[in-house]
Parts: structure tokens; C-alpha cells; sequence
């Protein structure tokens, strides 16, 4: 079995757990950008508290060039960030979000 398949396993055995889906998003962006975003897409429609996901989904969207989702993910982790009350995590996404500011402009 490989990464991939042991990926989907842990999501088909535990689906209400978001870690395993996030694993598996970050493991389409390497072979599959469409099943990424999809991935990237339920983990913010069905876990939208699961923080992590917002800075890789995120600059999966601007890479793929789609500006105002990127932002919109972007934006709605700082204020999920600023929320949970999660510092680390409110500093990544500004510092991300200004980055990729400067490189649209």
C-alpha cells in the first residue's frame, strides 16, 4: 500500500477526523491539483475550525491562480485564527497573505 492508499484508508475508516483529510489534501498537491482543491474544499465546507488547512489551501488557490478564492481563504483563516485564539497561526496567515499581496501587485 502506498502513501496515497493508506491516506484514503484513514479517511474512509475515520471520516469525522480532519488531520486525515488534511494529510490528504497535501498529498494530491503533489500528483492531483484538481482532487487537491476538491480535498481543500471539503476540509473548509465540513472543518472550517481545523486551522491548518487555511494557509496550505490557501496558497493551493493563488498557485492555481484563482485570486479572490486565495484571498477569501486567506482572510477567513486570520479570522478563524484570531478566534481560536492561535497567535502561531494568525502570524503565518498574515505573513502568507501579505507575501502573496506583494507578489499580485
Amino acid at each position: 500500500m502506498n502513501r496515497l492508499q493508506h491516506l484514503l484508508a484513514f479517511c474512509e475508516e475515520d471520516p469525522a477526523d480532519p488531520f486525515n483529510w488534511y494529510g490528504l489534501a497535501l498529498e494530491y498537491q503533489k500528483t492531483d491539483p484538481v482532487k487537491a482543491g476538491e480535498t481543500f474544499d471539503l476540509l473548509l465546507r465540513d472543518f472550517p475550525r481545523y486551522i491548518p488547512t487555511y494557509y496550505h489551501a490557501a496558497q493551493h488557490w493563488a498557485d492555481a491562480g484563482d485570486e479572490t478564492k486565495a484571498r477569501s481563504v486567506y482572510e477567513k483563516g486570520i479570522s478563524e485564527a484570531t478566534a481560536a485564539r492561535d497567535a502561531h497561526a494568525l502570524r503565518e496567515l498574515r505573513s502568507a497573505l501579505m507575501r502573496w499581496e506583494e507578489e499580485w501587485e
